[in-house]
Parts: C-alpha cells; structure tokens; sequence
C-alpha cells in the first residue's frame, strides 16, 4: 500500500522532467555529433571514389591511346596525332571529349569507358552531332566517332557499331578494334 510519503509531489516531477530533458539534449547532441562525423567521413570516401575513378579512367585512356593511332591506321584512316581530353563550353553546357585522334582532314572523337553502357553511347552520339558546332575549327573535317572500354553491358558494343561509332576494346598492355573487318563507320 502507497503512502502519502511515496506520492510524487509536484517538485519531484518537476524534476524528473528536468532531468529527463537533459538526457533528452544530451542524446540529441551525440546525434548530431555522430551525424557530423557521418558527413564527413561521406566527405573523404566520395574524394576517395573520384580519385581511384579518374585515375582508372585516365589508365584506360592510356591503354587506349597508345596503340590508337596504328589501329586506326590499319582500318584506313590515316591519323598521326591524338589529343586527350579536349574540352569546351557551349549552349551554356561543358563538354569533354576524352581522346581525339586526327589527320587534318579526319577526326576520329573517342569516348572512354571503364564500362560501356546503351546510355553511354546515346549521350555520345547526341554530343558527337553537335561537335562541330562546338569545335567550329573542324567544321570542314570529316568526322568519326568510336567508343572504348573495357567492359560492355547490355549489347553495348553491338549497338555502338549499329550507331556507326567504332567500338575500341582495351585489353591488357593495348587496344583492339572489334569492329568486323568490313565495317564502314559513319561521318558525323
């Protein structure tokens, strides 16, 4: 049986709940510690992630580039210069395009990928349509188009060749065309 003495009175309470919202500010203050630190440590993976990407990417590239111009070669196309990384800003939109290898009269613009996606390629062949809008200097070159990688989802590669681009697969030390022998790339 309760007694009067055992009854909480008021001050009691009063100061239960202090106590109580204390606690409360306490917790709500480690929250917000614990989310700080979650933030930043979001912070350094996301530099990290951009870092081990475009380092991967600028080896594909590499793989790419150093066997480009004799591959294109030996599919007729005379190139003897390539350039990485060409960029631009046009139609208040920047554009980059990752190896262009040319001959004077011949451009072939080649997008890299680690992996090859059906995206990939229509958002190339999109920009690759208006490259000499945003180059004027090549508006009188003939212009090829191709895609590199080292993977390709979906039929990637079978599509990129449908779509006219030559398809560019980095293996080991190079790179091969895989492309069939009498493929006729499209002029942009």
């Amino acid at each position: 049986m309760q007694t009067n003495q055992d009854a909480p009175t008021f001050e009691k309470v009063w100061l239960m709940f202090q106590e109580t919202k204390e606690m409360f500010h306490e917790t709500d203050k480690k929250f917000q510690d614990t989310d700080k630190k979650f933030q930043d440590t979001d912070k350094k993976l996301k530099k990290l992630e951009y870092l081990f990407t475009s380092q991967w990417g600028k080896l594909v590239e590499s793989l790419v580039e150093g066997d480009l111009i004799n591959l294109l070669n030996q599919r007729g196309i005379a190139v003897n210069l390539t350039t990485q990384r060409l960029k631009a800003y046009y139609d208040d939109r920047q554009f980059e395009f990752d190896i262009i290898a040319e001959n004077g009269d011949e451009i072939v613009v080649i997008e890299v990928k680690t992996t090859l996606r059906p995206d990939d390629i229509k958002d190339f062949v999109e920009e690759l349509q208006q490259f000499k809008q945003i180059f004027p200097k090549y508006k009188n070159n003939i212009i090829f188009g191709a895609v590199a990688y080292l993977t390709a989802d979906s039929g990637s590669a079978r599509m990129a060749s449908r779509r006219g681009l030559f398809t560019i697969r980095a293996t080991g030390n190079s790179a091969t065309i895989t492309n069939s022998k009498n493929f006729k790339p499209k002029e942009y």
